[in-house]
């Protein structure tokens, strides 16, 4: 397949970047490395998150086929790799909801737990697929905590402007089996966690809520966190942090002694897949970073400046060029009745602040295939977005104000559409300066 030039078809070199990155995380190409020996016991898979289904594929096809397998994954509604769907493996895979957790989740969390408590030895393996999104579908509350309650808080937080560390340190602190808590329930057994990063910093305890690693935070920072976002939770869920009944295993519990944590695709990697693309069509390419934060719309214009500074006065990259940056931005949502996640937000800021710059192309998509709850992974903007936008009587500030992102861009046929990719390392930015 030969490669979309920057210069004659920009969206479909952007296209072709983002592709890139997607298939540096998918799982099969990357998981064979980090996988330990079969065990003189049984083999145990257990894991969550948007990727668990191609994870659990992957490992069905590379595990020994005369070597005892078994276990259970939980991910979200329609990410089942096709192929694994037709023809079930070894590793029963289910579904439930993200990023707002239901009942199916807390069923199939319920199962979990049940199949770590069920006779493991020291002999035994049990194999921990995690990956993000692992924090709604493992759906347990803590004692006292109803699901309904669970669901009202998970989406207070998601509304707040709350950044992902902070969102997961109240998810694992009101939960039976994130924290670390999965983990100690395996004990003897030794536990192999093999894990797709979806957070800056690629952080191990906030991945999916850490549910296999120690937990270093406190349910006085749960406290803090919610007091700080104005965020109201049930008496129950007070009691349980103020009381500190609700406190997860800590760094140093023998339950965790050796245990291992493997990461086997991270938003960096993608990063540099996308960036070895652009080189490969000649370009400089510029990696601003993995670990961006903030609200969207702000980021969004940040990097509107930088692109428009590259190509107005060649500083501080020349031109032609691709800058790249991952992480995870919020959103806060301030209207009801919006549509639309992180990257569009993001690409609505930035297109509004490049006031159609000649020569300035922009995609930005998460690598999961799926803006928030939307369709779409994200979205691309051109020199013309603005203008054409006018033509149909779009007015870009009144979108934003009411976090309507989707909606611009729907009708200007520039949201980027791929469905579920089957894993997931997070957002994804490129901004090409010809």
């Amino acid at each position: 397949m030969t490669m979309p030039s920057p210069h004659t078809d920009p969206r479909g070199f952007l296209r072709a970047l983002y592709d890139a990155a997607v298939a540096r995380a998918l799982p099969q190409r990357s998981m064979q490395a980090f996988l330990p020996p079969p065990p003189r016991g049984r083999t145990l898979v257990l894991g969550a998150g948007k990727a668990g289904g191609s994870m659990a594929a992957a490992l069905d096809t590379l595990w020994p086929a005369d070597a005892p397998l078994s276990g259970l994954v939980v991910t979200r509604y329609d990410h089942v790799p096709p192929a694994y769907r037709a023809k079930p493996g070894r590793i029963e895979v289910v579904e439930a909801a993200h990023p707002v957790p239901d009942e199916a989740g807390r069923q199939a969390a319920l199962r979990i737990a049940a199949l770590a408590r069920q006779g493991l030895t020291a002999d035994d393996l049990v194999l921990c697929l995690v990956s993000g999104g692992g924090s709604a579908l493992l759906a347990l509350p803590a004692d006292g905590v109803t699901l309904e309650e669970k669901q009202a808080i998970n989406k207070a937080l998601l509304k707040s402007g709350a950044a992902i560390d902070e969102m997961n340190c109240v998810r694992k602190h009101l939960s039976a089996i994130k924290g670390g808590r999965l983990a100690a329930l395996c004990a003897p057994a030794r536990v192999v966690t093999l894990l797709i990063s979806d957070v800056p910093g690629d952080s191990p305890e906030v991945i999916a809520s850490g549910p296999t690693v120690p937990d270093a935070s406190t349910c006085a920072d749960a406290l803090r966190i919610l007091a700080r976002y104005g965020i109201e939770i049930p008496p129950a869920a007070r009691a349980g942090l103020e009381s500190g009944a609700f406190e997860t295993p800590k760094p140093g519990d023998p339950r965790f002694a050796g245990h291992a944590v493997k990461m086997i695709a991270t938003p960096q990697e993608s990063l540099e897949a996308a960036a070895a693309l652009a080189r490969a069509a000649g370009l400089d390419v510029h990696i601003l970073g993995d670990e961006i934060e903030g609200e969207s719309r702000e980021v969004g214009k940040v990097h509107a400046a930088l692109a428009r500074q590259v190509a107005r006065r060649g500083q501080p990259f020349a031109k032609p060029c691709v800058i790249l940056s991952g992480g995870e931005t919020t959103v806060t949502v301030k209207s009801k009745g919006g549509r639309g996640g992180r990257a569009t937000e993001f690409l609505l800021g930035c297109a509004i602040a490049l006031q159609g710059q000649a020569g300035v192309h922009v995609l930005a998509a998460d690598t999961d295939g799926i803006d928030g709850v939307e369709d779409n992974a994200g979205a691309i903007i051109t020199p013309d977005t603005l203008a054409r936008a006018q033509a149909l009587g779009l007015k870009p500030a009144e979108f934003l104000d009411r976090n309507d992102a989707y909606n611009f861009f729907a009708p200007l046929g520039d949201l980027v559409v791929p469905g579920p990719t089957f894993t997931n390392v997070n957002d994804f930015r490129a901004l090409l300066v010809v």
